[in-house]
C-alpha cells in the first residue's frame, strides 16, 4: 500500500471492528448537534406531514399542495447565493442560533392558529414563504458548519453519513407520530410539538464550544463574491456535474413529497395514518441507505454510486405511481427512500471534502439551491401534473426523468474522475506513484 501524507483524512480510520461507523461522535460539538437535532428534526417532519394534510383537508386540491410547497421553497432558490456569501463571512454558529429560534416562532404561530381554528390557506402560504427565507440561511451555514464541529477532516464523511442516519430516524418517526396526532387530535398539536422541539437544537448550538474566528470582513464586494462562487461552481466539473443531476432530480422526482396526501386519500382510500405509513416507509428506506454509508471507511468509490442511486430512485417512483395496494406501495416507498438519500448523501459528502474551504458557504449555498431551490418549481409543476394525469401518472413521468438523470451522469464519469483526481491526492485519499493507472474516485 502506498504511504500517505500526515495530511490525509483516512488515517484516523481504524482498521478494523465497527467503531469506525461512529467515529464522527468521538467530537464534544458533534454530539451536541447530533442529540439536539435528534430531537428537532422529528417536530421538523412531523410538520411537513401536517402542513401537508392541513392543505389537503382545507382544500382538497393538488395543485393547492404544489403551489403551497413553491411558495415555502421559491424564497430558498432566489437567497441561497446571497445567504452563501454571508455565511462565508460571519460566525455560521450564530446564523443557526438565529435561524433555529425564528423557525421556532413560525411553528409556534401555526400550532397557536390550528388549535384555535382560525388558519386559513393565506395564513399557511404567509408562514410557509417565512419559512423559506429561513431555510436560505440556514442551509447552507448548516452545512459549512458541519467542518467546524468535526475537528479532524477525516471524520467528515462519517458525520455527514451519521447525521443522515439521524435526520432518516426521524423522518421514520416523525410521521408516524403526526398520522396519529392528526387522526387523535388536529395537526396544531404536531405544529406545537415542533416548535418546542427547537429548544433542544438552539441548547446544543449554545453549549458548544467552536473556537473564536474572526468574522472576515470582506475585502471584495457582496456581487464580487457573488461572482466568485459561481464561478467555482461552473468551472469545476465534478462541483457542477453533481449540482446538475440533482437540481433534476429535485425539479422532476423529490416534489413526489408533495402528493402523498393525494395518494393515502385518493389512490390508497386511506387517511391520516396512510399518509404516516407511507412517509414512515420512505424514512426506512433512507435510514438503511444512510446506515450503508456510515459503515464506510472511505469517500472512494461514491461517484459511482450517485447515478445508481439516481436509477433506483426512478424505478421505485415507477413502480409506485402504478400500485395501488398499501403494502406494494410501502415497499415502493422503501425503495424510492433508499435510491433518493443514497444519492443525496453520497453527493454531500463529495462536494464536502472537495470544496475550497474560502468557498464552503458559497458551494453549500449552490448545493441548497439544486437540493431545495429547484424543488419549489417542481412543485408546482407536479401539482399542475396531479391535476391534468393524476399524481400517479406524474410521479411515473418523474421516475422516467430520473433515470434518465442517471444515465447522463454516468456518461459525466470519466472526465468527473480525471478532475477529482488532483484533489483527493493532495488529500492524501488516493496515493500519488509516479506512474498510476486510472483508479476509482
Amino acid at each position: 500500500m502506498a504511504q500517505e501524507s500526515n495530511s490525509s483524512p483516512e488515517k484516523h480510520i481504524p482498521a478494523r471492528g465497527f467503531s469506525h461507523a461512529w467515529r464522527a461522535l468521538r467530537h464534544r460539538n458533534f454530539r451536541l448537534f447530533f442529540g439536539g437535532q435528534s430531537i428537532s428534526v422529528i417536530g421538523t417532519w412531523m410538520t411537513r406531514v401536517a402542513t401537508s394534510w392541513l392543505v389537503y383537508r382545507l382544500t382538497g386540491s393538488a395543485l393547492l399542495l404544489g403551489t403551497i410547497g413553491f411558495a415555502g421553497q421559491i424564497p430558498t432558490f432566489l437567497l441561497a447565493p446571497i445567504a452563501g456569501v454571508i455565511v462565508d463571512r460571519i460566525d455560521r454558529r450564530k446564523v443557526l442560533v438565529w435561524t433555529q429560534g425564528l423557525a421556532m416562532l413560525q411553528s409556534l404561530a401555526l400550532a397557536g392558529l390550528t388549535l384555535s381554528n382560525r388558519i386559513t390557506i393565506g395564513e399557511i402560504l404567509a408562514l410557509s414563504i417565512f419559512q423559506g427565507f429561513i431555510n436560505a440561511f440556514d442551509m447552507p451555514a448548516r452545512q459549512s458548519f458541519m467542518v467546524e464541529m468535526v475537528e479532524e477532516r477525516a471524520d467528515l464523511s462519517n458525520a455527514i453519513a451519521i447525521n443522515s442516519s439521524m435526520v432518516n430516524m426521524a423522518r421514520l418517526v416523525g410521521p408516524s407520530l403526526a398520522g396519529l396526532l392528526i387522526a387523535v387530535k388536529n395537526e396544531g398539536w404536531c405544529f406545537l410539538v415542533d416548535g418546542i422541539s427547537y429548544i433542544a437544537v438552539i441548547l446544543s448550538l449554545v453549549l458548544m464550544r467552536v473556537p473564536r474566528t474572526e468574522e472576515q470582513r470582506a475585502r471584495t464586494s457582496m456581487v464580487t463574491q457573488l461572482n466568485e462562487g459561481w464561478s467555482y461552481v461552473a468551472g469545476f466539473m465534478p462541483i457542477r456535474s453533481i449540482l446538475l443531476l440533482f437540481a433534476l432530480l429535485s425539479l422532476m422526482g423529490w416534489p413526489f413529497m408533495v402528493l402523498m396526501p393525494v395518494f393515502a386519500a385518493k389512490v390508497l382510500h386511506g387517511g391520516p395514518h396512510t399518509l404516516g405509513f407511507l412517509m414512515g416507509a420512505v424514512g426506512v428506506g433512507s435510514l438503511g441507505s444512510a446506515l450503508s454509508l456510515v459503515m464506510r471507511r472511505s469517500v472512494r468509490g461514491l461517484t459511482r454510486v450517485i447515478p445508481v442511486a439516481a436509477v433506483i430512485f426512478g424505478i421505485g417512483l415507477i413502480a409506485f405511481g402504478f400500485s395501488h395496494y398499501l403494502w406494494l406501495s410501502m415497499l415502493m416507498m422503501l425503495i424510492t427512500g433508499f435510491g433518493m438519500m443514497q444519492g443525496l448523501t453520497c453527493s454531500n459528502t463529495i462536494i464536502q471534502t472537495l470544496v475550497d474551504e474560502n468557498m464552503r458557504g458559497r458551494v453549500m449555498s449552490y448545493y441548497t439551491m439544486a437540493f431545495v431551490g429547484m424543488a419549489p418549481f417542481g412543485s408546482l409543476l407536479a401539482g399542475a401534473m396531479a391535476d391534468g394525469i393524476g399524481a400517479p401518472g406524474t410521479v411515473i413521468v418523474s421516475g422516467i426523468a430520473c433515470i434518465f438523470g442517471g444515465i447522463w451522469f454516468t456518461t459525466q464519469l470519466p472526465a468527473i474522475r480525471r478532475d477529482m483526481r488532483p484533489v483527493y491526492q493532495r488529500l492524501g485519499i488516493i496515493p500519488q506513484p509516479p506512474f498510476e493507472e486510472a483508479t476509482e474516485s
